[in-house]
């Protein structure tokens, strides 16, 4: 690990990133425009996504053809420039009646349990809502042809897959997403009696890891799943070698989790290939309860006071120490802060087409309101990482020209 004091502090008040690592990428000998839109939605989950081009993997960095006629559209040839100075996750939402970016139930890659407006949600304040940085704009891109955007498998139902593959085939480029939630392996060993015992093994990486090891771009995220009961209570869960811990603190175990994923890819990937990034974790809004004690989130305003949003200052702090202790640049992508103000954006009891006869008895009984409403709150998190690619190239050009 390299000496911690070389990288900033991403601790704050306002939970904004202030990691601001620069790297040079190699200068790609062809330029794809960047694979944006649809896909991206299925971040309401924990996972990877690993950016790689169809025909030439793992060979060159993807980043956007960010042309002066692109720039002219957007409203500002120096768009991009006033980006590199701006800080993305410091800002508010903002109503913008241009949005979304695809209509309302267009998507056929959606799963049903996030398409709230097939599922009949009257209102569109959660579709209409921007994320709007202070001191600029978020450039918008989107998929043109949603026809040639698919599963490579030719799958439609993705939830309980461990990995799929998207093809954006005007793009040449193709988005991979590997479902692991903790980043390391969910393992089984025996207990006393001889029956087998789910365990989280901190000290192993996730067992899909030689799958995208070789991507241009990896997107990595965790934290979710930390607070759920499981691994909140820490007991007769967490295990290192062939040692159970009988407790665990959730923070220290999340911290040696993360450092192990940090290792993994401090001997794994070449920083002069593939960009790293990782994103925050969305907060979940159950009040009263839990999903599976009648928690509930039925709401269509969304947050507007600072002071009621959530404090999540003990886990950033974990993943500072975690960055700051690696040779490999991070760029990491804040997005809890902002998303935490959207209460109104979860499925709620949108979440189904067709309710059982036991829900249409206690439709508010069961809510989801840890995922997310598609459009609306992931496609924001898609712009932000559109945003700091572009931040990336325009660096890159700068460094050349120096």
């Amino acid at each position: 690990m390299a000496d911690a004091a070389e990288k900033p502090s991403i601790n704050g008040r306002r939970l904004i990133s202030q990691l601001k690592t620069l790297f040079s990428l190699p200068k790609t000998k062809r330029t794809y425009g960047f694979c944006y839109g649809l896909v991206f939605a299925f971040v309401a989950v924990t996972m990877f996504l690993a950016f790689t081009p169809s025909s030439n993997r793992g060979v060159s960095l993807l980043l956007p053809n960010f042309s002066p006629s692109v720039l002219k559209k957007q409203g500002s040839e120096n768009l991009v420039e006033k980006l590199t100075d701006c800080d993305l996750f410091d800002g508010e939402w903002v109503r913008d009646e241009s949005y979304p970016l695809y209509e309302p139930g267009s998507c056929s890659i959606i799963d049903e349990q996030f398409n709230c407006f097939v599922n009949g949600r009257p209102d569109n304040d959660y579709y209409k809502l921007k994320w709007k940085p202070i001191g600029c704009s978020l450039p918008r891109n989107s998929v043109k042809n949603q026809s040639n955007v698919y599963e490579a498998n030719g799958r439609h139902n993705f939830r309980a897959e461990a990995s799929s593959s998207f093809v954006f085939k005007d793009y040449g480029c193709t988005i991979e997403l590997f479902v692991s939630p903790f980043l390391v392996q969910e393992w089984e060993t025996l207990d006393k009696n001889g029956s087998k015992k789910e365990t989280l093994r901190l000290d192993m990486i996730s067992k899909l890891a030689d799958e995208y090891r070789s991507a241009d771009i990896l997107i990595f995220n965790t934290g979710h799943w930390w607070t759920h009961e499981k691994t909140s209570k820490g007991e007769n869960y967490y295990q290192e070698g062939s040692h159970v811990y009988t407790k665990l603190n959730v923070l220290e175990a999340f911290r040696r989790a993360l450092t192990t994923w940090g290792r993994w890819v401090d001997a794994n990937i070449d920083p002069m290939k593939t960009m790293v990034l990782f994103r925050g974790y969305s907060p979940s809004h159950f009040s009263g309860g839990q999903w599976n004690s009648g928690g509930q989130c039925h709401q269509d305003k969304f947050i507007k006071n600072e002071t009621d949003l959530s404090l999540y200052l003990p886990k950033l702090e974990v993943l500072d120490r975690v960055f700051r202790g690696m040779k490999t640049p991070v760029s990491y992508l804040n997005i809890t802060g902002m998303t935490d103000y959207r209460l109104d954006g979860h499925p709620s009891i949108y979440r189904k087409q067709t309710l059982s006869e036991e829900e249409r008895k206690t439709p508010l009984m069961v809510q989801d309101c840890s995922h997310w409403c598609l459009p609306g709150v992931p496609d924001s998190w898609n712009e932000l990482l559109y945003a700091e690619l572009l931040r990336k190239q325009e660096n890159t050009r700068r460094n050349v020209g120096n």
